[in-house]
């Protein structure tokens, strides 16, 4: 399969320039010409589309709990886990030293090119462009999201024990 071909069927998105999505499947090993910027920019409108999806559907829910679900959902495991679904590793341009130690298979390094991918979308198709690959490619996790409190940290877990039981914080 072809980059286009990839592009198509995983993302549903055609570029009109397909220098963007070059650059951003273009690691800095390779290039000074490389992805950074677009990760930059893909992790902004990443992090802006979840916030708006969340606030949009989840009525229910108070601000830290959609922080909470934007946390769960915004992180360098999920998106190195939707990375990986779609075969990104694939199309990843890795300077040599890079080749030889796997890093197109490091989660960090799909994570960072999906974001960079997102940047490039938003660059190329604009915010209605983005929102459609994001919603897709964040479908199945928007069906499943867990209940906000099993994703409270110890911290915070103990703290709200201790308040409800009228017992001082901890110092």
């Amino acid at each position: 399969m072809d980059l286009t071909e990839w592009c198509h069927l995983k993302l549903g998105y055609q570029f009109k320039n397909l220098s963007l999505l070059e650059t951003a499947l273009t690691h800095k090993s390779i290039s000074n010409q490389n992805n950074e910027r677009l990760e930059f920019l893909g992790d902004s409108i990443l992090g802006q589309i979840i916030s708006i999806h969340l606030y949009n559907h989840l009525n229910d829910m108070d601000e830290g709990a959609l922080t909470r679900m934007r946390s769960h959902l915004v992180n360098g495991d999920k998106l190195a886990q939707i990375g990986q679904k779609i075969h990104l590793s694939e199309f990843i341009v890795l300077g040599q030293g890079e080749l030889r130690s796997g890093s197109s298979n490091r989660e960090s390094v799909i994570a960072n090119c999906l974001e960079a991918v997102f940047g490039a979308i938003y660059l190329d198709g604009g915010i209605e462009a983005i929102e459609s690959v994001v919603h897709l490619l964040f479908f199945d996790e928007f069906q499943n999201l867990p209940d906000p409190n099993e994703l409270k940290d110890a911290k915070t877990k103990l703290q709200e024990l201790l308040q409800k039981n009228g017992n001082p914080l901890p110092t």
